[in-house]
């Protein structure tokens, strides 16, 4: 998965020109091969607390505003995320402000909502202080939000990492680039992948004269190491000129061996598992696989439901085909220790816990495994007539095999193959279903790793022994 900071000066004031500007920074970014576009603190409104405490009502937001339209479209447009931060209208007649963080997701649906919670001098003047963490998770990953003045408070990334975030992102207005070090040391102390989008221009505050903003958005490993960074900005008027810094978090992925993926209690609905063949012929089920009782050609109800939605709303021309679902248990252990003896035999300096984990990149433990549970299946697009189009990758690559590209947002893939695991996530996901990111055709409903992904508090479905 690759994160942009995008660093452009807004126009001061103007909601629906800074929106546009950001849609456009979207579909660059997207064009660079990024899955998330992080903006800086109050980038759609510019960093003006007099503006915006002279005019509540214009110059607030709700995240279904119509001028964030563009925002939203773009994202649904090329299957972006975006993060972006404005001042925030609260709920209800009378309110103060929020400073607000609304993440939109692949689809342009909001994700979640981050109020900043540590307000910084002339803030408490306009804004209200949010009280909830900011956490989201996208592409198997855990993200945590911060907004400038929280980053001081080492409680913030401290509870980021204890509640198992992996990628802080903060958007910020520094005027200081000592700042810079602190995000370093942020990183290192709590092992977190850290992006930071920095303002640029001046920023006006109720009590101060303007101050500059000193651009310089970053991007830090959990070493503490600056692996990207943005220049000053200064040469940027507004409306005019960008920067965007990005980076790759693949490594800060959820595997299927993650101790929260086995932690996550099962509630067995006892929903059967139905052969596809017969009970949607409209799906069309791969022609070369074969298992003398038909197993894999087998999927819990639910899951089968929500293949058929979303079959039904890809594009003209497109159809799945489903390669594999249901897994015997026995099957799945044979698979996984296939794989773990090709590691161990590649890599002979690998400890058991090394070999486990790089295994479950490509095939689930057998204690956990989704397939096994009747709730995962591997599919792909193919053309209305049932012939195959350019994913990117053969199904069932190997990391090693396909050097990376079997991840589903994995950079540099063509255009074409690009374009089509776009399409097939955008309908899979509206229908209900989460990915494995380390592989672009693995999607599932109702196992432990889609309740990790959707925050749901347990399982539906746990591994059948018997079908």
């Amino acid at each position: 998965m690759i994160l942009a900071a995008a660093q452009f000066t807004p126009v001061p004031g103007d909601i629906g020109a800074n929106a546009a500007r950001m849609a456009a920074l979207v579909t660059e970014a997207a064009g660079r091969n990024a899955d998330l576009v992080l903006f800086a603190e109050l980038a759609l409104s510019r960093y003006d607390l007099e503006a915006i405490k002279a005019d509540p009502e214009g110059m607030t937001v709700g995240p279904d505003d119509p001028r964030l339209t563009p925002v939203r479209e773009a994202c649904r447009a090329t299957g972006t995320a975006a993060v972006v931060n404005a001042p925030g209208r609260a709920a209800g007649d009378g309110r103060c402000p929020l400073l607000s963080t609304f993440v939109y997701g692949p689809d342009g649906a909001l994700l979640t909502r981050y109020d900043k919670r540590h307000l910084s001098g002339a803030e408490n003047d306009v804004f209200t202080p949010g009280t909830a963490e900011g956490r989201f998770t996208l592409g198997g990953i855990r993200f945590a939000l911060a907004t400038c003045y929280d980053n001081d408070f080492p409680e913030v990334p401290e509870q980021a990492a204890a509640d198992g975030c992996r990628v802080y992102l903060a958007s910020s207005f520094h005027d200081d680039p000592r700042w810079m070090d602190r995000y370093a040391e942020l990183a290192q102390k709590h092992g977190l992948h850290i992006l930071l989008a920095n303002g640029t221009g001046t920023g006006t505050g109720v009590d101060r004269p303007d101050r500059p903003a000193c651009g310089r958005s970053g991007a830090w490993l959990p070493t503490g190491e600056q692996v990207a960074a943005a220049g000053v900005g200064t040469d940027l008027a507004p409306g005019e000129g960008f920067e965007l810094v990005l980076t790759d978090v693949r490594d800060r992925i959820t595997l299927m061996a993650d101790p929260a993926v086995a932690a996550i209690p099962v509630e067995e609905c006892g929903e059967p598992l139905v052969d596809v063949r017969t009970a949607a012929p409209a799906l069309l089920v791969a022609a070369d696989r074969h298992d003398e009782p038909g197993a894999f050609a087998h999927l819990r109800q639910g899951v089968l439901r929500r293949l058929l939605t979303a079959q039904e709303s890809l594009p003209d021309g497109l159809r799945l085909r489903l390669v594999e679902g249901y897994r015997p248990p026995e099957l799945q252990r044979r698979y996984f220790e296939e794989y773990a003896q090709e590691l161990r035999a590649a890599h002979a300096d690998w400890d058991a816990e090394r070999i486990h984990r790089a295994a479950s990149r490509y095939v689930s433990p057998p204690d956990i495994a989704p397939h096994s549970a009747g709730g995962a299946v591997d599919l792909t697009l193919v053309t209305a007539e049932g012939q195959d189009v350019d994913m990117g990758t053969p199904m069932n690559a190997s990391p090693e095999e396909s050097d990376g590209a079997c991840y589903t947002s994995a950079p540099d893939l063509p255009p074409a193959a690009r374009t089509h695991r776009r399409i097939l996530s955008s309908a899979l996901r509206a229908a209900g279903l989460v990915n494995y990111p380390t592989e672009w055709w693995h999607w599932s409903y109702g196992d432990r790793y889609w309740a990790l992904a959707t925050g749901a508090d347990h399982a539906l479905y746990g591994p059948m022994e018997r079908w």
